[in-house]
């Protein structure tokens, strides 16, 4: 159980608390890159670490996340003009590039040298993997933005799907960790068959095990931790098991064990303590053939237009018990919910926005959890107290290199072989021989 003094270092990222001066020492998903496709296109509103903010991309195509607000007098530049490399403020006309430096200031005199004065405040950009990325922290921590896990080369197919959600970041992460509610929760969208791993097809995901209370293993590492949920296969239990491994990469990624088709990762984007952007991400890797965006956004039910609207906010609701079909229930569906997606926001969403963790009672399955909240709580009070940043420390482990497993193999297999390569694996050891 948690103290409420541990629920807030956990969840909260507004202002100089510790876990947003965590996140802030990282690379963090603005929005997708279609989102501002457009060179002098519609500029984007968008709200971080209880930050409101505006990202465009000019003339040139160079990308700005700047402060929505004019420093002038605060009028939003998300309605500004985006137009010859600058963003031009409705209100008195000022106009600011993708650095925060005043362009031209058309309400004031020329010789009074005032624009040379004014810097509006701005953050660095950059894109990879479907994503504009920003740095909020100090210019002097900033790393080199490196490939994402979920796009190690550049030539990957990444389907992305964007839902805001309702809900802290912590219990999102929470839910994409925690492998045993797979087995209920989705259980009607991820059916047990006779298979020889994980495969998906239009309607569902298929698994090689009925097994829904699996046996779990952690391994700690410098960028989070990794673990696996080992459940009896089907077929030639007696010799083989079931393995799943998830990967949470902090303090925004977690890689979801993949199927046939694509791999499966999610990045989370704080808006503020109490709301986060959740981006849903399929791609394809060397072997596998991917999924186009469209197709993978109707099949978890998070279609523009048709589930959510132009803001990327779902039409289920709490308000609407999410749509959830009681007769689809009575013929045999598990949660009258269309779409994975949307049942794991009903469970976020109906514990609060942020859930209470001391009136919890956790069991054995919650070992994933458990392991992330004393992570990242550890990771806020070392933040707080040292400014050092989980994730940021020798040895570092490229994220191109790091990958969730899933698959049936002999007993006698070490899963900490799967998934990661050898040599970072002892890299691994060496930090927990160091710790």
């Amino acid at each position: 159980m948690m103290t409420a003094e541990e629920n807030d270092l956990l969840c909260r990222v507004e202002g100089d608390a510790p876990m947003g001066l965590l996140m802030r020492r990282h690379w963090i998903a603005a929005c997708m890159s279609e989102e501002v496709a457009e060179r002098d296109g519609t500029p984007v509103r968008v709200r971080l670490l209880g930050e409101d903010l505006v990202v465009f991309r000019d003339s040139d195509g160079r990308l700005g996340v700047l402060d929505e607000y004019c420093p002038h007098r605060r009028a939003s530049l998300a309605l500004g003009r985006n137009e010859e490399c600058g963003l031009r403020c409705l209100y008195h006309g000022w106009k600011f590039d993708v650095d925060g430096n005043v362009l031209e200031m058309t309400s004031e005199p020329a010789e009074s040298g005032f624009a040379g004065k004014v810097k509006h405040k701005s953050y660095p950009a950059r894109e990879a993997g479907g994503f504009v990325w920003t740095y909020m922290g100090p210019a002097d921590t900033m790393p080199e933005l490196e490939p994402p896990s979920f796009a190690p080369t550049g030539t990957e197919r990444v389907s992305i799907l964007k839902i805001k959600v309702k809900a802290n970041w912590a219990q999102i992460t929470e839910g994409q960790i925690d492998s045993a509610h797979s087995s209920s929760l989705h259980s009607s969208d991820m059916v047990p068959a006779r298979v020889d791993g994980a495969k998906a097809t239009d309607q569902t995901w298929l698994r090689p095990s009925t097994d829904r209370a699996p046996r779990f293993q952690v391994q700690h590492t410098s960028f989070g931790f990794r673990y696996a949920a080992i459940r009896r296969p089907i077929q030639n239990a007696a010799t083989h098991d079931y393995i799943r491994t998830t990967v949470f990469v902090a303090p925004f990624v977690s890689l979801i064990p993949p199927n046939n088709i694509h791999n499966v990762t999610t990045v989370l984007s704080p808006i503020d303590d109490h709301n986060t952007d959740f981006y849903f991400i399929a791609w394809n890797g060397a072997d596998k053939p991917g999924v186009d965006p469209e197709t993978w956004r109707k099949f978890n039910r998070a279609q523009v237009g048709i589930d959510l609207d132009a803001e990327y906010r779902n039409i289920r609701t709490r308000a609407n018990n999410y749509m959830q079909d009681r007769q689809a229930m009575r013929l045999g569906n598990f949660t009258g919910v269309a779409g994975i997606p949307n049942q794991d926001i009903a469970m976020w969403e109906t514990m609060g926005s942020i859930s209470d963790r001391t009136k919890e009672r956790l069991g054995a399955s919650d070992i994933a959890v458990v392991e992330f909240r004393k992570l990242m709580v550890e990771a806020a009070k070392r933040m707080r107290d040292t400014g050092v940043a989980l994730g940021r420390t020798a040895p570092h482990i490229p994220h191109a290199k790091i990958s969730s497993y899933e698959g049936i193999v002999a007993k006698s297999t070490d899963w900490r072989t799967l998934g990661v390569a050898a040599e970072e694996l002892a890299l691994d050891d060496q930090r927990e021989r160091v710790a």
